[in-house]
């Protein structure tokens, strides 16, 4: 537990990765959305405003992810750090980012509904959708989009460091290319009415559990590969 404890310190040393890049995204995106509807708002454009710059962060939470393998599993070797002790203490760190930027959101979103939209009823943390289930909601869905796509980025990670480019490559490509077959099989069955119903039923609460059941597999996956990766 020590080791594991000492692995979150030593990914925490690099702040720029963890906090204050994710925090120059965010706050960046943040200010250029609200001059945006600044510019909507006296130009007449009076009605709700929402957009899409909040996921920008989200996003950037891929390259924490590759980062947080490349940059520090050699030298966590060194230091005689188990891969398990690694593995465990890079999923704690990027946890409680996760649970740090997700709060964020909902405080933001809080303070959007209060203030109605900066004054200017624009809205970026604050979506109706995602609200729906009420603020724990909402904070879990942040926590889970941000930990997913960590996830996600330490997994293809551990292929790099295991397998090198191609493979990657070739993963990415198939991985791609069974999306558009699945795209391909549902309109067939002109299934899509069926696929956007079920989203629309599941909620952002219910998406959040199904991404957290899949972050879940993918992290087993990444550790499976993580064992034999080469420092």
């Amino acid at each position: 537990m020590n080791r594991t404890v000492s692995v979150v310190r030593m990914q925490l040393i690099n702040r720029q990765t963890y906090v204050w890049v994710p925090l120059l995204v965010l706050g960046g995106a943040f200010l250029l959305t609200l001059a945006i509807y600044a510019m909507l708002e006296t130009s007449g454009i009076t009605g709700a405003k929402y957009g899409g710059g909040a996921q920008a962060p989200l996003w950037y939470f891929c390259v924490v992810g590759v980062q947080a393998l490349t940059l520090t599993f050699p030298f966590s070797q060194a230091m005689s750090v188990t891969r398990r002790e690694f593995y465990a203490g890079t999923l704690l760190t990027a946890a409680a980012t996760s649970l740090v930027l997700a709060a964020v959101y909902t405080v933001g979103g809080l303070l959007e509904q209060a203030t109605g939209g900066w004054g200017l009823n624009g809205y970026f943390f604050y979506l109706p959708w995602v609200w729906e289930g009420g603020a724990a909601a909402a904070l879990l869905f942040w926590f889970t989009s941000a930990m997913l796509v960590f996830v996600a980025g330490f997994w293809a990670a551990t292929i790099y460091k295991r397998s090198g480019t191609l493979v990657l490559t070739l993963v990415l490509v198939g991985l791609g290319a069974t999306i558009v077959l699945w795209m391909y099989i549902v309109g067939r069955l002109d299934a899509w009415e069926r696929v956007f119903t079920w989203f629309a039923t599941q909620g952002a609460f219910g998406l959040s559990l199904w991404g957290l059941l899949l972050g879940a597999a993918l992290a087993g996956v990444s550790y499976l590969t993580l064992r034999r990766a080469v420092p």
